[in-house]
């Protein structure tokens, strides 16, 4: 576990106050810099010692084959697995004939911080060699949010007081050797040698390398060009290999003497250029951001990301580590989604090899909404992505035998990965989050394009698949059967109120559309009854609910199953390491919130008093070994009175990776747990909702004891909102034009001449806070 004496509480920055090696892994994604196109985990700038080295593009995968014990019919054949590309960050050093490693001479400092305001990541080493030379290091990475295909390292080498010769070797490195990520032999032997040399070029100041994979054929190419500065004078020389490049620079310096090396990094890929354009297109990127320069680029960063946060900041009074937590959370679900252009955002982000690097429901369902509010046009990007995939959805509803689009449970490319079918093709609820997604779009953002380019074909889509899926009882009321929720430890179940409700709210806005846009829906073949149907079938949704108990069952007789057997001390493992699935299928225990997601999501469903019985109801049987589950809880504990219990949740919900709470931080970030803990706070904290039919957002702030003030920022229908809240008063102001809003139910509009103030409605719960299973109290502290 990640202590605070590793890494201390700052309002904006993640600081390393020691090199731990027995931490090298989590430290590496915490360190990861991304826009979205291109990820560089933050491995140490030397190369070694390293857990998992790691350079990813968005995308680029290598395939490998899904074999089965007992295959069936509809099984996915193909997996698809991250690739880590051609390393351009790895720097050599030798000082004298010793080459440095942290592990060798005396570290007398290593420090490394994360600017979350600048977008660099920092890094100072004091070292002495066996020999006794002593030298300070220092070095700045970035990855670029406004040049795509750029990152760039400035590396600073200072003699003691000593002469000392320097040899500095600057590397590309394809197929570098890894560690075993995965138990998986298959995901080993995608990994093992993915690439194949193309071609290779030396340039004036660094070369360009050219790989293919060996069986998706996607293309590849990585360049690297340096400025170099020293006070003595130096010499540089280039030596390029099939798999490798080295720019090496070597000088003497006198004491205090520095040598100071930029390295400007380019990448390109494609499934279809040819090797010229993606040679042609690296030459490019190194030219124009030598052209920047390094302050050029630092600036651009930095600019990039004052308007990032003057539309996203939170600041969280009397909670510092919850603060951290929430920034450092949205500074990477902003590098996961900034500069993907449509390509998907996977669930570790480009920070780790985690889950193969597949893009799941996380992402609609958790990330997007942040980034709606935030970044909209990345939103907009990924639902494109989303689109792209579409002819893919559609093959495989036909090979399920259903109409519409069935999307991927979980891939890169657009088909399905996922060779587990009762927690994957049975998973039917993301193509209602999808479609979620595409209608919030449009509530938050205020725009209709994107919904007329796209999204009103993939409410169609999606609306046709519930409809010959879902089918009418003897009395007409709709069931959908035979399907897995968000619960993962309760599989193939009959009406999932989390399903139920998300396919008629999916059917509902399908129709909408089609009745805002009726000639586009009239080119989709949308026939004039279709419809009817689905508000039909959304209007007769069954959704089950046990009278004698009075809460709502997860799924059609849930509730009568038996009680799972909790022991006195939480197990280390999640209960899928200890127990069968059989097991777990046929008892009341939930790995993650899902009814209780389905009341996040579909809040109108639900009276007050149900919601405050179904929270206490599940809180005892939730096990969390999800990392989606505890921002769920934060939201809705919140809602039902429950503060304090909500910011518990809240702080575990942030922490799962600057705590590694998990023990998996290694395999890269939890990205849609980290915009997880933006929604427990704005939305659990400040009450944030949407309106299905009217416009402008719905508020109602209020703070557990813990936190003093809480101040958010948010773009909605294209005005910047601010929202500042203590324990007495809640104001709301907009920075430009004006916005409706309903602010503890009563509808008002706000202006920037006529910001708008209340006092804070108090709520009292219905019941006493609820116990969790014993040992699955939120991690706090």
């Amino acid at each position: 576990m990640i202590d605070e004496e590793i890494c201390p509480a700052d309002p904006w920055q993640v600081r390393e106050t020691r090199l731990e090696t027995a931490l090298l892994g989590p430290m590496e994604s915490v360190f990861a810099l991304a826009n979205g196109f291109l990820g560089l985990r933050g491995n140490l700038d030397e190369g070694e010692p390293f857990e998992i080295s790691g350079t990813y593009l968005n995308s680029f995968y290598e395939e490998r084959p899904l074999p089965y014990p007992e295959g069936g019919y509809g099984y996915p054949e193909q997996g698809q697995t991250v690739v880590n590309v051609t390393d351009g960050k790895l720097i050599r050093l030798t000082v004298d004939d010793e080459q440095f490693h942290v592990g060798r001479g005396v570290l007398h400092r290593h420090e490394r911080v994360l600017d979350l305001r600048a977008g660099v990541l920092r890094r100072e080493v004091d070292w002495e060699s066996p020999a006794g030379r002593r030298v300070t290091v220092r070095s700045v990475r970035l990855v670029s949010f406004t040049q795509r295909a750029v990152a760039a390292v400035a590396y600073e080498v200072v003699a003691g007081d000593e002469p000392v010769r320097v040899t500095v070797q600057s590397c590309l490195a394809a197929d570098e050797e890894q560690v075993r990520v995965s138990d998986d032999p298959r995901v080993a032997a995608a990994l093992g040698d993915p690439l194949e040399a193309v071609e290779q070029d030396t340039e004036q100041h660094g070369a360009v390398l050219l790989h293919r994979t060996r069986r998706s054929g996607l293309s590849l190419a990585a360049g690297m060009d340096h400025v170099v500065e020293a006070d003595a004078g130096y010499d540089e020389e280039t030596d390029v290999r099939a798999d490798w490049a080295r720019t090496t620079v070597v000088t003497v310096l006198p004491p205090g003497g520095r040598l100071r090396i930029v390295k400007f990094l380019g990448y390109a890929w494609s499934a279809s250029r040819s090797t010229d354009a993606l040679r042609d297109q690296v030459a490019a990127a190194l030219n124009g951001a030598r052209y920047a320069g390094w302050d050029g680029l630092v600036a651009a960063q930095r600019a990039y990301l004052d308007d990032f946060w003057d539309a996203a900041d939170v600041e969280v009074d009397g909670d510092p580590a919850l603060q951290q937590a929430v920034r450092f959370g949205l500074f990477h679900v902003l590098q996961a989604g900034a500069r993907a252009e449509g390509r998907p955002i996977p669930g570790k982000g480009l920070t780790g090899p985690g889950y193969d690097g597949h893009s799941f429901w996380d992402s609609e369902g958790f990330v997007l909404p942040l980034l709606m509010y935030t970044v909209p046009r990345a939103a907009a990007d990924a639902l494109r992505w989303r689109y792209s995939i579409l002819p893919h959805a559609r093959e495989r509803a036909r090979t399920l035998g259903l109409s519409g689009a069935a999307f991927p449970w979980r891939t890169i490319g657009g088909e399905e990965c996922s060779a587990y079918w009762p927690a994957g093709t049975a998973a039917l609820h993301l193509n209602a989050v999808v479609a979620r997604a595409v209608d919030r779009f449009r509530l938050v953002t205020g725009d209709d394009a994107l919904e007329l380019d796209c999204g009103l074909e993939m409410l169609v889509e999606t609306a046709r698949l519930w409809v010959s899926h879902g089918h009418h009882d003897a009395t007409g009321v709709w069931h959908v059967d035979g399907v897995t929720g968000p619960d993962e430890y309760s599989a193939v179940a009959d009406d999932n109120v989390f399903t139920n409700l998300m396919a008629a709210r999916n059917l509902r806005a399908a129709a909408d559309a089609c009745a805002r846009h009726p000639e586009a829906a009239a080119r989709l073949g949308v026939a004039l009854e279709e419809p009817d149907v689905w508000r039909a079938c959304a209007h007769a949704v069954h959704v089950p609910f046990d009278e004698r108990l009075g809460v709502h069952p997860q799924s059609e007789g849930f509730t009568r199953y038996a009680p799972w057997h909790f022991p006195q001390q939480r197990p280390e493992e999640p209960l899928m390491m200890l127990a069968p699935y059989f097991q777990l299928y046929r008892r009341q225990v939930c790995k993650q919130a899902d009814l209780v997601l389905a009341m996040h999501w579909c809040a109108d469903d639900f009276t007050a008093e149900q919601k405050a019985r179904n929270v206490d109801y599940y809180e005892r049987i939730t096990v969390r070994d999800s990392s989606l589950s505890a921002c769920t809880q934060a939201v809705m504990c919140a809602e039902v009175g429950h503060l304090e219990l909500a910011q518990d949740y809240a702080w575990e919900a942030a922490m799962v990776d600057l705590r590694d709470l998990h023990g998996n931080t290694r395999d890269g970030l939890h990205v849609a747990s980290l915009a997880g803990a933006w929604s427990a706070i704005v939305e659990g904290f400040g009450g944030l909702r949407e309106r299905d039919h009217e416009p402008g957002p719905v508020l109602a702030p209020r703070l557990p004891a813990g936190i003093g003030r809480l101040r958010f920022r948010l773009r909605h229908s294209g005005v910047r909102l601010v929202v500042e809240a203590d324990h007495e008063t809640v104001r709301v102001s907009v920075r430009e034009g004006k916005l409706p809003i309903q602010l503890y139910g009563e509808d008002v509009e706000v202006t920037a001449e006529c910001p708008v103030s209340r006092p804070v409605v108090a709520l009292e719960p219905v019941l006493p806070p609820p116990r969790q299973p014993p040992g699955y109290a939120p991690r706090r502290g």
